[in-house]
């Protein structure tokens, strides 16, 4: 069979042994959130019809109004994964607390959890650009046949088992890596299927995008002005381009295929970052590092940080490699320069 013709259903057999645990209750996983993901995907393509899109009239756990769709893309992925009785446990942006899946034996018996942002960029639903769903696996800590605890749920990066986002665009994508690099599949949508159309996805070296709102630049930090001043810069291959769409996965895909940098940094208004470190940095620094590329709180590892809450905050910086370390460096030299 020709690889580009292989289905993700096809792939996932093929790779199960792969796993580091390989009793397939991760391929089922994987399988939910691709079920999951063509009933948001179709909710999404048919907003504009509907009274589907703006705001719920709620506030989720950060204090953002939710928008329709952030609600419905919440229960379907939830649902699915309960519904399948393959985890233990789930975790959402929109949600206060984590949820415990008990089985309908009652017997704890999974032992993996979820935690995931179900619809992120979702601001983005009424101006028809693209938003996603971002997904993040780990390996239970606590005993198997007891019902999860909240350190389950605080472990660092480095110890998801799979991660992943699906981008709902001009074409509807699911791009995952288990460990073992990323592969990119894009759906059929006459016949529903997901097929691989991006094997081996890998950040270049270098790039010449940088990804920031730069309407907040005023806020920034020093480090982060300066690298902005560098990107800015003409010599050699620079000045860099500025591309910034606002939706977190749209903006790190296309820099994994063009080659970028994504800053999202602490700032005067938000002194710990804006963007959550269990549902958006760790699986996609996860994939960013497995395509070759680097992730980063501006000093050290993003995977690496130990969560002390569910809904913690961080900066966050990944990208193509040399691109972040040269943040990097600007960021430990301003540091410096303040002592």
């Amino acid at each position: 069979m020709e690889e580009r013709n292989r289905t993700l259903g096809e792939f996932i057999i093929e790779n199960q042994n792969a796993f580091q645990y390989s009793s397939g209750e991760l391929s089922r996983i994987i399988n939910s959130i691709r079920l999951a993901a063509k009933v948001v995907n179709y909710k999404v393509n048919k907003a504009g019809l509907v009274d589907i899109i703006g705001a719920a009239g709620e506030q989720n756990i950060q204090g953002e109004d939710q928008q329709k769709l952030d609600v419905y893309a919440n229960d379907i992925f939830i649902q699915t994964l309960i519904n399948r009785e393959i985890v233990c446990g789930i975790a959402s942006e929109e949600n206060d607390d984590f949820i415990t899946v008990e089985g309908s034996d009652k017997s704890h018996n999974n032992k993996y959890v979820v935690l995931m942002d179900p619809l992120d960029g979702s601001s983005n639903i009424d101006v028809n650009v693209s938003v996603g769903t971002i997904f993040s696996v780990y390996r239970r800590v606590t005993p198997i046949g007891t019902p999860v605890t909240i350190e389950d749920f605080l472990q660092p990066g480095i110890n998801q088992v799979a991660a992943g986002y699906v981008i709902y665009g001009t074409s509807t994508m699911l791009v995952y890596t288990t460990g073992h690099g990323v592969n990119g599949f894009t759906l059929n949508p006459a016949i529903g299927t997901f097929y691989l159309s991006h094997p081996n996805m890998q950040f270049s070296k270098d790039g010449n995008i940088y990804s920031i709102n730069e309407g907040n630049y005023v806020h920034f930090p020093q480090g982060v002005k300066d690298y902005i001043k560098y990107c800015q810069l003409e010599e050699g291959e620079r000045p860099y381009t500025s591309r910034y769409i606002g939706s977190l996965v749209s903006d790190i895909h296309r820099n994994m295929i063009k080659g970028g940098i994504y800053i999202y940094p602490t700032s005067s208004k938000a002194p710990k970052g804006k963007l959550r470190l269990l549902y958006e940095c760790n699986p996609m620094a996860f994939i960013v590092e497995q395509a070759g590329g680097k992730a980063s709180d501006g000093f050290g590892s993003i995977m690496e940080i130990v969560p002390t809450e569910l809904h913690q905050r961080v900066p966050f910086f990944c990208g193509s490699y040399n691109m972040v370390e040269k943040a990097e460096d600007f960021m430990h030299k301003a540091k410096l320069s303040k002592y």
